[in-house]
C-alpha cells in the first residue's frame, strides 16, 4: 500500500511552516556532514536545532546557500553558521529539577530491598527521574514555526542523551518506574501528553517532534492508563483518557495497518502490521537513509526503501534482521509486509483494556464490543502466528509481489521460523486483567517456557533479542529492558513454580548486569550485551546512549517485584 499523508488536525499553515523548517534543517544536516565527515556525526542533532530568537528561517536559508556553494565548508565555518542562526538542541525544553511529586526516598519505596548496596543504587536510579524530567518551553507553543519540538501540556520524562523529547513506547516503562517511585502525577502527565497527541493527530506519534508525525510506535497507551489506574484508582483520569484510547484503536484498525488473512478453515482474521505514512528519508537520519538508497537505481525503488525504513522505525526495533530478507542488506527491509507477534499482542491488550475501562465507566456497549474484538484477535493470533512445532508465536510474512489489499490465504511456510525474543511476548498478556480467561493456559505456558529455555536466547546477562549477530542494535548480543520485563512478567504470573523461578532468574541476571555497568560507568544504559555481565550494548546507526528511561523503569520494577535480600550478591557473580 502506498503511504498516505499523516493524519493531522493541525492547520495547513502550521504544517507548511513545520515542513519548511524541516527542509532547512535537513540541508543543514547534509552540510554538516560535508564539513565534519562521518566520524562523531549525529544527524539527529541538526533537525533538533531551534531557530535562534534573533534569526529568521529565510536569513538562515540564505546564509546556508552561501555555505553550500563552497567546495567543502570547514568545521569552523559550519560551527559559526549554526551558532549564529540556531539555539542549542534541547534548549526548547526546560529542566524540572524538582518535580513536585519527587521525594529523595519515598515512603514505602522498595520494602523488599534489604541489601545496602542494592538500595543505594536503587535510590540513585530513582533520582535520575529528576535529571530526565522536562517541560516544553512556552516559546514552542508561541512560535511553533521555529521548532521541530512539539508543544505538550504537561511534564515529560525524556529517555536521555540524544533523545531530547518524549517517546511513545519508552514511556510505558518510564511510567512503570515512576509508579514504583510514587511519582503518580508525573506518570499521569506523561500519559496525558500522549492523549493530547491522539487528540491532535489521531494517533500517538513515535515522539514529540514534527518529523515524527508520519508514524507511531508500539501502542501501549492503554497499558499506561491501566497501570496508573491500578496504582491510583483515579477515575477522572480514566474518563479523560478513554475517548483517545478508542480513537487510537481505530488508527491501528485502519486500512494502513489492518491485514485480512484466511486460515485453513476458511475463517477470515484481522491482524495488524507496522506501516509508516512516509516514502522519503527520515529527517532525523536523512543522510544515513540517503547513503543506503544510493545503492538503488530508480526513484520508485528508493521511495519503497524509505517507506520500509520509516515503517521499521514505527516498530521500535530499528533495526533488526527480523525485518530484512537479507540480514546483510538494509535495502531489503520488508517491514510493512510482516504481521508481527508483538504488535498484535499490544493491540489485543489495548482491546482488553478498553473493554475494562468501558465497563468501569458504565458503557456496556463499548465494553462488549471490545471484549469480542479481543477474543477475535486472540483467535487470529493463535490461527495465524502460533507454531505448535516450535511452541512459539512467529511473525507472518506476506507476499511482497502482491498489492496489500483484499484477503490473503494463510500458508504455513510464510511463518518466519527464525527465533527472536518477540516470539515470546504474548506471555505478557497473562500478567494483566485477573479474572479474565488467560491468554496462555498453564499447560501451554510450560511448553512455551521449555521452548524459551532451548531457544538459545537465555544468556548470562539476560534475554538476547535474536540469535543473529548482524551489527544491528535489535539483534544479538544486545538485550533490551522492555523484552526482559514483558517475558519475566508473563512467566511470573504462572501457577508453575518452575516458570516463576525462571522469571526471577532472568530478572536477577538483568539487575546484576545493570548494576555492574552502573558501578563501572556511573550511568544507566539504553541496552546491554547479554553475553557478559556489566557490559553495555552496541551496534546500530547511532552511538549507545545513557540515561536511560526504560532501563531505569524496568530495574525499579524488578526490584519492587523480587526485592534483594541482604545476603544476595548484587554485582556480577564470579
Amino acid at each position: 500500500m502506498a503511504p498516505t499523508a499523516a493524519a493531522a488536525d493541525a492547520g495547513d499553515g502550521e504544517e507548511e511552516q513545520a515542513q519548511a523548517l524541516l527542509a532547512l534543517l535537513q540541508r543543514v544536516q547534509s552540510e554538516a556532514l560535508r564539513a565534519l565527515g562521518p566520524h562523531d556525526f549525529d544527524p539527529k542533532l541538526y533537525v533538533d536545532l531551534p531557530l535562534a530568537t534573533d534569526a529568521t528561517a529565510a536569513a538562515a536559508a540564505a546564509a546556508l546557500a552561501s555555505l553550500m556553494r563552497l567546495p567543502a565548508p570547514s568545521r569552523g565555518e559550519m560551527d559559526a553558521y549554526i551558532s549564529r542562526y540556531f539555539a542549542q538542541a534541547g534548549s526548547d525544553l526546560v529542566a524540572v529539577a524538582d518535580p513536585p511529586d519527587f521525594e529523595p526516598e519515598p515512603r514505602g519505596f522498595l520494602p523488599r530491598v534489604e541489601s545496602g548496596a542494592a538500595r543505594a543504587w536503587a535510590l540513585d536510579v530513582h533520582a535520575l527521574w529528576r535529571a530526565l524530567t522536562r517541560r516544553v518551553s512556552p516559546a514552542v507553543a508561541a512560535r511553533p514555526e521555529r521548532h521541530t519540538l512539539l508543544p505538550l501540556p504537561g511534564r515529560v520524562v525524556v529517555p536521555g542523551s540524544r533523545f531530547r523529547e518524549v517517546y511513545y513506547w519508552d514511556s510505558y516503562w518510564v511510567i512503570r518506574g515512576l509508579l514504583v517511585s510514587k511519582m503518580y502525577e508525573t506518570a499521569k502527565d506523561i500519559a496525558l501528553n500522549l492523549v493530547y497527541l491522539v487528540e491532535k493527530y489521531g494517533f500517538v506519534l513515535n515522539g514529540a517532534r514534527s518529523y515524527y508525525t508520519n508514524r507511531s510506535q508500539p501502542p501501549l497507551l492503554s497499558s499506561m492508563i491501566f497501570d496508573i489506574y491500578m496504582a491510583t484508582g483515579d477515575m477522572v483520569f480514566v474518563r479523560r483518557a478513554f475517548p483517545s484510547l478508542v480513537k487510537e484503536h481505530s488508527f491501528w484498525m485502519s486500512e494502513v495497518h489492518n491485514v485480512r488473512i484466511m486460515d485453513n478453515h476458511g475463517r477470515v482474521h484481522n491482524l495488524s502490521r507496522y506501516q509508516a505514512m512516509w516514502n522519503k528519508p527520515r529527517p532525523e537520519s536523512a543522510t544515513i537513509d540517503e547513503e543506503f538508497a544510493s545503492k538503488l537505481t530508480s526513484t520508485g525503488a528508493k521511495e519503497k526503501f524509505y517507506h520500509q525504513v520509516a515503517s521499521t522505525a514505527e516498530s521500535g526495533w530499528d533495526f533488526s534482521s527480523r525485518w530484512m530478507r537479507d540480514s546483510t542488506d538494509m535495502t531489503t527491509l520488508t517491514t510493512s509486509y510482516i504481521i508481527p507477534v508483538d504488535l498484535n499482542t499490544f493491540i489485543l491488550k489495548m482491546e482488553r483494556d478498553i473493554a475494562f475501562f468501558a465497563k468501569l465507566i458504565g458503557d456496556m456497549t463499548i465494553s462488549e464490543r471490545f471484549s469480542e474484538a479481543s477474543k477475535a484477535r486472540h483467535n487470529a493470533i493463535e490461527s495465524v502466528l502460533w507454531n505448535s512445532d516450535m511452541e512459539q508465536w512467529l511473525d507472518y510474512w506476506l507476499p511482497t509481489d502482491e498489492n496489500c489489499q483484499g484477503v490473503y490465504q494463510w500458508k504455513p511456510n510464510s511463518q518466519n521460523r527464525v527465533i527472536f525474543a518477540s516470539n515470546f511476548v504474548p506471555l505478557w498478556l497473562n500478567a494483566h486483567h485477573a479474572g479474565l480467561e488467560r491468554f496462555v493456559d498453564e499447560a501451554k505456558l510450560v511448553r512455551v517456557m521449555r521452548s524459551l529455555q532451548k531457544s538459545g536466547l537465555l544468556q548470562p546477562a539476560g534475554i538476547a533479542t535474536s540469535l543473529s549477530n548482524t551489527g544491528q542494535q535489535w539483534d544479538f548480543p544486545n538485550g533490551w529492558a522492555p523484552l526482559q520485563h514483558m517475558i519475566v512478567e508473563g512467566l511470573l504470573r504462572s501457577d508453575s513454580a518452575e516458570a516463576r523461578k525462571l522469571a526471577e532468574d532472568i530478572a536477577t541476571r538483568w539487575v546484576r548486569t545493570n548494576y555492574a555497568a552502573y558501578k563501572a560507568t556511573g550511568a544507566m544504559h539504553e541496552k546491554y550485551d547479554v553475553e557478559a555481565c556489566g557490559k553495555s550494548g552496541g551496534g546500530g546507526e547511532y552511538k549507545p546512549q545513557t540515561g536511560f528511561g526504560w532501563s531505569n523503569g524496568v530495574i525499579l520494577s524488578f526490584l519492587e517485584e523480587f526485592g534483594w535480600p541482604q545476603e544476595k550478591e548484587i554485582g556480577c557473580s564470579s
